[in-house]
């Protein structure tokens, strides 16, 4: 609690503004409120710190998401895809002990690359496309690849969209998976990083405090998502998240 009480004004502020951000751009399109929290948090904070802020309101907010169309449709959902969730909730396990043991420059690049690499990737409008034999292999590939960054960074949404993106899969539908997946993550990880000892007495009253303003953005955009321009608002928030995601890498290079 010593560290939750030792924080500065500006840090509440932006802490406040960029939970509000991650939480409106996720109810709007359906993704990206960790890289948001987990990348901003970051660029003034440890990461460590930035993880376990992301874990609770993560987990709240896809929740939310995953059961929108009623648990019935959430649990098909999960049963079609399983393959993908179940190795996906491995890798979390996996690498999330490592977060520990890494250095911080590691972990700055750990966050930064996948971040600018994947919303490079989406801006240049690249789709992966694989034939219904392939999908398999796909689902335990893409699958393991989004486990092993989540538990690192908390961040497997890029995986998970380039995967859903590759069976043409409708948007509503896509999106009550994405609230499956990451919500399945979400509470992996926040196990996972309890026993990892990033999720703590100092940093729990830092993700509780999270979970009001990206509440409220999450709200916003569920309501007013509809009215943007979806494809613009798309690509500006990746393109603000190529931008954070150098600066991330730019730490990581400079130690």
């Amino acid at each position: 609690m010593e560290l939750f009480l030792a924080q500065t004004t500006p840090f509440w502020l932006l802490f406040v503004l960029i939970g509000l951000l991650g939480g409106f751009v996720k109810g709007a399109v359906g993704f990206a409120m960790p890289m948001i929290v987990i990348s901003g948090l970051s660029s003034f904070a440890a990461p460590e710190l930035a993880l376990a802020t992301l874990i609770i309101p993560a987990a709240i907010m896809n929740g939310v998401q995953a059961l929108q169309s009623g648990i019935g449709a959430a649990i098909g959902s999960a049963r079609n895809h399983w393959r993908f969730i179940a190795i996906g909730l491995v890798g979390i396990l996996i690498s999330a002990q490592l977060v520990r043991v890494l250095p911080q420059w590691a972990l700055f690049l750990a966050i930064g690359v996948p971040v600018t690499f994947f919303a490079t990737l989406q801006l240049l409008g690249w789709a992966l496309r694989f034939t219904p034999s392939q999908r398999r292999v796909a689902e335990l590939g893409l699958g393991g690849v989004a486990g092993m960054m989540g538990g690192l960074s908390g961040i497997w949404g890029p995986p998970t969209v380039l995967y859903l993106t590759a069976l043409n899969i409708a948007k509503q539908e896509s999106l009550r998976i994405q609230g499956v997946v990451y919500g399945a993550g979400a509470v992996t990880l926040m196990g996972a990083h309890v026993q990892s000892g990033v999720l703590n007495l100092q940093t729990l009253p830092f993700s509780l405090a999270m979970i009001v303003p990206t509440g409220i953005g999450l709200a916003i955009g569920m309501l007013y998502g509809t009215r943007l321009d979806q494809q613009k608002f798309r690509r500006m928030t990746l393109l603000v998240l190529v931008l954070v995601g150098l600066n991330l890498i730019r730490r990581g290079i400079m130690g």
